[in-house]
């Protein structure tokens, strides 16, 4: 395997910032002590002073500073040595050089003795990897003596409570001190555990499940671990003089990243005499102990270069690693006042910087596991390393390692994923992977030309049809003829493969060792899902006359057919399916489309053959003009064995009439000859027709027209109603009788209304002279019959109508009737004409009297508008009331109950007296206006009733109760 040097790629990187800087940080305040120990955890900063103070310090808010002192001074308990802080920044032990170890929570000030603890030189903690707040819960500690502890510690207010739940020994590494502790949990078992123990010559690696006591902190789960698992271990053989030594795990990554290709996976380092083992902790393996020393890798002292002297010259000892931290993806290394920064991927160095001067030594090196932040820290100084970006050359070191994926992930310019691709493509191209090389090309910038020839060089057409589908992808919208050009090719493509598998299967040839035709089927299916898949999604792309010129030589009719349903070309689909009578097909088609213009072009055929599904799709285009369609009805009605019932062109022109509210004449037309020219005897469905019709003012028809059809098809009874319509009811009865439809003739006959009984009774003259012209002698009676049932006949109308040979005892008894008749009229009138003249001569006596009607009017008499003595002025007496009224007060009142009619001419004949017109005439005529009934017995106080009897003029007091 060729391998590829990440110093041979071009530096497409375009980051500015360092990614690696280590900067002095500046407290806000002076300290005059110096610091003894240090932790960072959760952005939190806690120092320890040689005074025994404690500060805690919240980097978010760095003047928010928590000044705290131990119970007791450090004469008496010793100087802080070792300060230990839980990831989350809620717990911090303190242990000093004396023995005595304190507890001291977030939101205390007070550090509590941890008694139990008492004597127990503490050299590392293992926290609990819930990261609990309240408590600490299960937490193992490593001792000096090589004792592992477990330990449950919530803080309490309570003086006599100590503060923790239970303290036990669970392992124990003879002759040897606990350097390092870690716990982390098992992914997939809730109950599983993994334990990393360390001392100097020493790497233990424990999984396995703990054990589930009674009640949270009742007692110890990590002792059923340590009792029944075996540890793996690495061993390195003792240094001759002492070395620093200690165990440090990756931080947790960023949210939502993974930033070691395995999520929740962490990286563990070592520091020993022979250097810094560093590896992965797989806790998402099904076996995380199986082979996890095996993976790890060894950087050893020598692959630091030592430091340079003042005179330019490298020291020709090599001192120890001081100090290491792990971030994402580097190890950082403190040796020899440096800080020295590692890939962990390749070991090389990326970073080397002097960091202290010679006499300066290190007090301690801390990363905060949640925030990713790494801290040097002196007994005067602090430091912090500023980590930017880190995983920028992540994909230069996996391009290198040929691990194109991860390389691809991890790049992030266009420039990197370019070169990642290509360098991909080349190496597959190699291998003869074509179909892995084509999709990777495909995101490349390698030379088009090249890529094409490449593999049409070595004959595969299937790679170039990969490459050139993910080529085509990559073109923007704007490279508009590349996208043609790539998109056309790709049809030549794909059809030469479609004709080579079925010549293959046609043949029962093999295309290659191990082949056979049923996989050649299936592949021919793919290759046809792949193609149309390809035209839906680039149909734009596509020219349209060139698609079907290259699909079309081919002989590919089935493609056709997709290109065609792809690009929406209905006009093609349709003809498809139609020419091959593959109705539903069509239909299907025909459902989906909007415009007007295929429903127009195609419609005769399908309603020949699928009626009823093509008007269930009409009527739900009501934007459709049925004038357009009218053709397509006919042509369907030219089969007049379908019953009227059934005919689907009627029932679409009904729906257009009825619910589309049609009125164009040609509609209504086309309607009436479809019912007049039907073989059916019946002429139900039209007189239906035609009788909604008469219901309008104007018919919407052509009566012409319909009134030829209805004679050429012998429809006598639609012709008959046509004629009735246009109140030629002459013409009617003629027809009716002229077909000897004699009940017919006499419905017309009753049409004319009481306003026309000449017109209604000439009527029936004809039927009855056509009624009595078919009867013979015997059936005189009859026709007698029927004159009843028009009340205008009488006898002598009908007897002109009778043979001249009927004897008239064959309707003796109706002309006695209609004597008898004439009688009992006579009589009637003479009664009439008595009654009216002692009418008339009462009216005479009526008359007379009034000439000597009159009415005494008393001296006190007042009028009864306004209250004043009525004999003061002209005034009117109503004889028959015996009401009196001045004559303007009387006007005034009926001018204001009278109409306008009324109250404008009694304005006009005072105006006209005023002027000294016909004083005489005018004045008769306003009296007979003014004084025509009286005000408080006739219609005007009949309208008076909802006026209130009190008026707003009144006065309301002289009302009151």
């Amino acid at each position: 395997m060729e391998a590829i040097s990440s110093m041979s790629l071009p530096d497409l990187d375009e980051s500015v910032l360092p990614m690696f800087k280590v900067e002095r940080v500046q407290l806000q305040f002076s300290i005059s002590s110096d610091f003894v120990a240090a932790q960072v955890a959760n952005n939190v900063l806690i120092l320890a002073l040689s005074t025994g103070r404690i500060l805690r310090i919240d980097l978010d808010s760095p003047g928010d500073i928590d000044d705290i002192d131990l119970p007791k001074r450090p004469q008496d308990i010793g100087l802080i040595r070792h300060m230990f802080l839980d990831p989350s920044a809620s717990h911090l032990i303190i242990t000093t050089t004396l023995g005595e170890n304190y507890y001291l929570h977030t939101q205390s000030r007070q550090p509590k003795a941890l008694s139990r603890l008492k004597g127990v030189r503490i050299e590392t903690i293992a926290w609990n990897p819930s990261l609990p707040t309240a408590s600490t819960r299960e937490i193992l500690i490593g001792a000096s003596d090589g004792n592992v502890y477990e330990v449950y510690i919530e803080p309490s207010n309570e003086f006599y409570r100590r503060e923790e739940k239970y303290l036990k020994a669970v392992y124990k590494i003879p002759d040897a001190a606990i350097t390092g502790l870690w716990i982390d949990l098992i992914s997939y078992r809730p109950d599983g555990r993994t334990v990393l123990i360390s001392t100097s010559t020493r790497l233990f690696y424990f999984a396995g499940r703990i054990g589930r006591p009674g009640q949270e902190g009742s007692g110890s789960i990590f002792s059923r671990l340590f009792e029944t698992e075996t540890p793996t271990i690495h061993e390195v053989p003792p240094d001759s003089k002492p070395v620093p030594t200690t165990l440090t795990v990756s931080p947790n990554p960023p949210e939502g990243v993974s930033a070691h290709g395995h999520e929740g996976e962490r990286y563990y380092a070592w520091l020993s005499a022979q250097g810094v083992l560093y590896g992965q902790l797989r806790t998402n393996a099904a076996f995380p102990s199986q082979g996890i020393f095996n993976n790890s890798k060894m950087l050893r002292r020598d692959k630091i270069p030592a430091s340079q002297s003042v005179t330019g010259r490298k020291r020709p000892t090599l001192d120890p690693i001081a100090g290491i931290l792990l971030t994402q993806w580097h190890l950082l290394s403190f040796v020899e006042g440096r800080i020295v920064a590692t890939q962990r991927l390749d070991e090389k160095i990326v970073y080397d910087q002097v960091v202290l001067e010679s006499g300066e030594k290190m007090l301690c090196l801390v990363s905060d596991q949640e925030k990713n932040t790494y801290w040097l820290f002196t007994t005067q100084e602090i430091y912090e390393i500023v980590v930017t970006d880190e995983d920028r050359d992540v994909w230069k070191v996996m391009l290198a390692a040929q691990r194109f994926d991860q390389a691809s992930q991890y790049a992030r310019s266009p420039a990197q994923k370019d070169a990642v691709a290509t360098a991909s493509g080349d190496y597959l191209i190699k291998k003869k992977q074509y179909l892995e090389a084509a999709s990777v090309y495909g995101k490349s910038s390698r030379s088009f030309e090249q890529v094409a020839l490449t593999f049409i060089d070595h004959g595969e057409q299937d790679a170039l049809r990969k490459y050139l589908l993910t080529k085509i992808s990559t073109y923007k919208k704007a490279y508009v003829m590349q996208r043609i050009m790539v998109a056309s090719w790709l049809v030549e493509i794909f059809m030469s493969k479609l004709n080579s598998l079925d010549d293959t299967i046609t043949t029962k040839a093999q295309l290659t060792e191990g082949s056979n035709t049923a996989e050649t089927k299936d592949e021919l299916g793919s290759i046809q899902r792949e193609f149309q898949d390809f035209v839906s999604k680039y149909k734009t792309d596509l020219d349209r006359k060139t698609t079907y010129d290259i699909i079309s030589s081919h002989g590919r009719e089935q493609e056709l057919l997709a290109y065609a349903t792809a690009i929406d070309d209905s006009n093609y689909v349709l003809s498809y399916w139609i020419q091959r009578e593959r109705w539903q097909e069509a239909l299907d088609v025909l459902k989906k489309q909007t415009d007007p213009e295929i429903f127009y072009r195609y419609s005769s055929v399908l309603m020949t053959h699928v009626a009823t599904e093509v008007v269930d799709i009409l009527m739900r285009h009501p934007d459709l003009n049925p004038r357009k369609l009218i053709p397509a009805l006919l042509n369907y009605n030219q089969d007049g064995s379908i019953p009227l019932a059934r005919n689907q062109a009627a029932r679409y022109l009904n729906y257009c009439i009825n619910q589309l509210q049609s009125t164009h004449p040609a509609i209504h037309n086309t309607l009436i000859s479809i019912y007049a020219s039907h073989p059916s005897p019946s002429e139900a469905a039209l007189m239906s027709y035609l009788s909604a019709q008469s219901l309008n003012a104007k018919p919407l028809y052509d009566t012409d027209f319909a009134f030829r059809l209805c004679i050429q098809h012998s429809r006598v009874q639609s012709a008959v109603h046509i004629y009735s319509s246009m109140g030629q009811y002459s013409s009617a009865v003629d027809l009716a009788l002229k077909h000897n439809q004699i009940d017919l003739a006499s419905s017309v006959a009753d049409r004319p209304t009481d306003t026309d009984p000449a017109q209604r009774k000439r009527l029936w003259l004809a039927v009855a002279k056509k009624v009595i012209s078919q009867q013979d002698k015997g059936s005189i009676k009859t026709a007698l019959d029927f004159m009843k049932r028009c009340d205008l006949l009488r006898i002598e109308d009908l007897i002109p109508f009778f043979p001249d040979f009927v004897v008239i005892d064959d309707f003796k008894e109706e002309i006695c009737s209609a004597l008898e008749s004439y009688s009992r009229s006579i009589a009637a009138l003479d009664v009439e004409m008595d009654a009216s003249a002692a009418t008339a001569e009462s009216i005479k006596k009526d008359i007379k009297q009034l000439n000597n009607r009159y009415a005494i009017v008393e001296p006190g008499e007042r009028c009864r508008v306004c209250q004043l003595p009525l004999l003061s002025r002209q005034f009117f007496v109503f004889p028959s009331c015996q009401h009196g009224f001045h004559s303007d007060c009387l006007g005034r009142k009926v001018l204001e109950g009278s109409g306008l009619t009324v109250r404008g001419r009694i304005r006009e004949l005072q105006a006209s007296i005023a002027r000294g017109g016909r004083r005489e005439r005018e004045a008769r005529e306003l009296d007979a206006l003014v004084a025509q009934q009286c005000i408080l017995c006739g219609d005007y106080a009949i309208k008076q009733i909802d006026e209130p009897f009190v008026s707003e003029t009144d006065d309301h007091d002289e009302w009151a109760i």
